[in-house]
């Protein structure tokens, strides 16, 4: 039975979500990190809101950990690069918070069109200053959008319905999309020129970190008001309070700093400025959703493979996993027998699907076929960190699907570039279940790939099986199978035996000292 930790306080309904399927689970909050190492060793999971620091040090002592949710948007607190080295998947829960964090941006919107905070505060002081505050509707006004993914379309919905016209900047979002959304998609520089009121929604990259810089504030509509409840960083603060202060920004929001818990700021205490702290996923609602989204998501990824919004690995609903999980098989074993057999250096690796087989996700198979080859640099390689492991060492990853289907229902099928040119191995499934070997570096040869193995490229001769039977049979090593393949009579064969046991060196040498043999290699599945 795995084992999951839950390190943070969260809703009660996550441990018995982890107890109803089939998941023990401890309950063990506020641990010191000293504390935490001394423990995490006997854990499967870890689920953890933001208050738990995963550490490179707390990695390192869990021995047997495979998975890390956090509950929640944010994963600043994992160390998220030394976990996938480690072959740890790591998810969050990044829509169990959207319509709250949406609604937390819209409410600000509010805010700012009829100054509420400062109306509120000179109300309550005993004035009643009725022509002050002056504000504006939101009606037909242009909301600017910076970030039209899961919580930015949920902001445009909401704004649609108060009839404001919305424009949309962001890279990824489609022309389709935008239609769909009801959304004008726009250029940056032309949001900034159009827009009353300005939103972001978009994460904390090197391309996003002050895309509110103090030149872009600057082309901004004069009179706009800018909310901001995705991410600090992403408005230049000193630039922004600058616009404040001179009249050209009518008012600005902020739930998000650059630097947290933002206990001082120059922008405390300007006209039209509001703050608050870090409220965007702070609703009953979204914490129990977070919390009952993580407990799922562990629970399927621990008991039946599948993974959701993981950030180190494709994702693969619990639905798929299980018709996937046999073509995993097929992949890390053609993987490890290419990874055993082509000893040069790696340059390039495709990864090729055909018939049923390209109806399927190929991402999760494209990681099983690189945890098969990159075994050969690590024995503690998986899914996870193969990719990782894989572009430390400048291999390109191509992936290929194709509509076609040949001589097999479904076929999978890894090449290889060496310094010595490409190779190609092939396999498929036999009753859509029991993964086997059909093409082996150009020659057919049909062969199941499992234990102890000995492959032998040689010049097809008669005699040839008899001799090698001799030798393993004189050294009482029983053969189980063997299977063949040739490219024409007398030309380039190869020979695939299945062993009780591991043959040693020097009868593998004797075996290469036959006459017509090319290579001897021992394989292991």
């Amino acid at each position: 039975m795995p084992k999951v930790l839950i390190s943070d306080k969260m809703d009660p309904q996550a441990a018995q979500i982890f107890r109803d399927r089939g998941v023990e689970v401890d309950e063990i909050t506020g641990l010191k990190p000293d504390e935490l190492i001394k423990i995490i060793g006997q854990y499967d999971g870890l689920a953890i809101r933001s208050a738990t620091k995963v550490t490179k040090e707390i990695i390192d002592a869990a021995t047997n950990l495979k998975a890390i949710g956090r509950a929640g948007i944010g994963v600043d607190n994992v160390d998220i690069p030394y976990a996938s080295a480690k072959g740890i998947v790591v998810m969050n829960t990044p829509f169990g918070n959207s319509i709250t964090t949406a609604e937390h941006a819209i409410a600000l919107i509010f805010a700012l069109a009829r100054q509420l905070p400062e109306a509120d505060a000179s109300t309550q002081a005993g004035k009643w200053e009725k022509n002050r505050f002056m504000g504006v509707e939101v009606t037909n006004k242009t909301l600017g959008l910076i970030g039209a993914g899961n919580i930015g379309s949920i902001v445009a919905s909401r704004a649609l319905g108060l009839k404001m016209k919305v424009a949309a900047y962001d890279p990824f979002l489609t022309p389709e999309r935008a239609i769909e959304m009801g959304v004008e998609k726009v250029t940056l520089d032309e949001l900034l020129a159009k827009a009353d009121f300005i939103t972001l929604h978009t994460p904390l990259t090197d391309q996003t970190r002050n895309i509110l810089s103090a030149e872009n504030l600057a082309k901004t509509k004069k009179g706009v008001r800018i909310v901001n409840c995705a991410r600090g960083g992403l408005i230049d603060e000193a630039a922004l309070k600058a616009g404040l202060d001179n009249g050209h920004i009518a008012g600005a929001a902020l739930d998000v700093f650059a630097v947290e818990p933002a206990t001082e700021s120059p922008l405390f205490g300007t006209p039209n400025f509001i703050s608050t702290p870090h409220l965007g996923a702070s609703t009953s609602e979204a914490q129990v959703n977070v919390a009952l989204q993580v407990a799922e998501q562990l629970s399927d990824y621990l008991m039946t493979g599948g993974v959701t919004n993981a950030l180190n690995m494709p994702s693969l609903s619990a639905e798929e996993a299980p018709k996937v999980k046999p073509y995993l098989a097929l992949a890390e074993k053609l993987g490890s027998l290419v990874g055993q057999l082509a000893h040069d250096n790696l340059t390039n690796i495709s990864v090729e699907v055909e018939g049923s087989a390209a109806e399927l996700n190929i991402k999760p198979l494209t990681g099983a076929v690189l945890a098969g080859i990159m075994r050969r640099y690590s024995d503690t390689v998986n899914m996870v960190n193969a990719p990782f492991l894989a572009k430390e060492r400048g291999i390109d990853v191509r992936e290929v699907r194709h509509d076609r289907e040949g001589d097999y229902h479904s076929l999978l099928r890894v090449t290889v570039e060496t310094s010595r040119g490409a190779r190609s191995v092939a396999g498929t499934l036999f009753g859509n279940a029991s993964p086997r070997l059909v093409e082996l570096f150009g020659i057919k040869v049909e062969a199941d790939l499992d234990g102890r193995m000995l492959y032998i490229n040689n010049n097809d001769s008669p005699g040839f099986i008899g001799s090698v039977g001799s030798i393993l049979g004189s050294a009482g090593i029983n053969i189980g199978t063997f299977h063949l393949g040739r490219r024409e009579a007398g030309g380039e064969a190869i020979l695939l035996l299945s062993v009780d046991e591991e043959v040693p060196q020097e009868l593998m040498r004797k075996i290469e000292a036959l006459p017509n043999v090319r290579l001897v290699r021992s394989l292991k599945f």
